[in-house]
């Protein structure tokens, strides 16, 4: 039975054992395998599609076209764009089962994935991490970086809101709105409210 604060279009297929947040909107042409979580106030766009036992946040809003595969955990407040692409197999072959062989790929909180964009199994994404619309992601993104191309590179940082972080030789320290981020002797950003 479905809950009166959950929207689900009729043309959706929904697998026994699924879990719903309230507010969720599960569009047209969707299928949510079964026991996948979905948290609260999540938009599921047109022709997605959620692998058995994936694990989406609160919030999380999955464009048109996606395939979330068993093996990709998604944090709260993530943005995946239309047509993403997830793998859950370093090395495929149709002929041979590795079900048993998924690698795990987490996309932390608030990150934001632009359309198009390729992540290779394994490549997790870090918190408010931005990757650029057509990218391929072949390793880890660290928590506030900005990466787009093919294969992606780092091409500086960003805040929670998504505005370019200028760091220089000189400046390691900037404030914007009640947030600090500052630049590790690492490279990383690290964020203090």
């Amino acid at each position: 039975m479905v809950k009166p604060d959950i929207f689900i279009h009729s043309s959706s297929l929904i697998d026994e054992g699924v879990s719903i947040g309230e507010g969720t909107k599960i569009w047209h042409f969707s299928h949510i395998s079964a026991q996948a979580n979905i948290g609260k106030n999540c938009i599921i766009g047109q022709n997605v599609f959620i692998g058995q036992g994936v694990h989406i946040g609160n919030g999380v809003k999955i464009q048109n076209n996606v395939s979330v595969y068993a093996g990709v955990s998604i944090d709260d407040d993530v943005f995946v764009g239309p047509s993403v692409v997830f793998t859950n197999v370093i090395n495929p072959r149709a002929f041979i089962e590795r079900k048993t062989e998924f690698v795990k790929t987490i996309i932390k909180k608030g990150a934001s994935i632009g359309a198009n964009s390729t992540l290779i199994c394994g490549s997790n994404i870090g918190k408010y991490a931005l990757i650029g619309a057509g990218s391929v992601i072949t390793k880890t993104v660290n928590d506030f970086e900005l990466c787009y191309g093919n294969p992606a590179q780092k091409h500086g940082w960003i805040d929670r809101f998504g505005n370019k972080l200028n760091f220089t030789p000189n400046i390691k320290t900037i404030h914007v709105q009640n947030y600090t981020y500052t630049l590790n002797p690492e490279g990383n950003v690290e964020e203090h409210d």
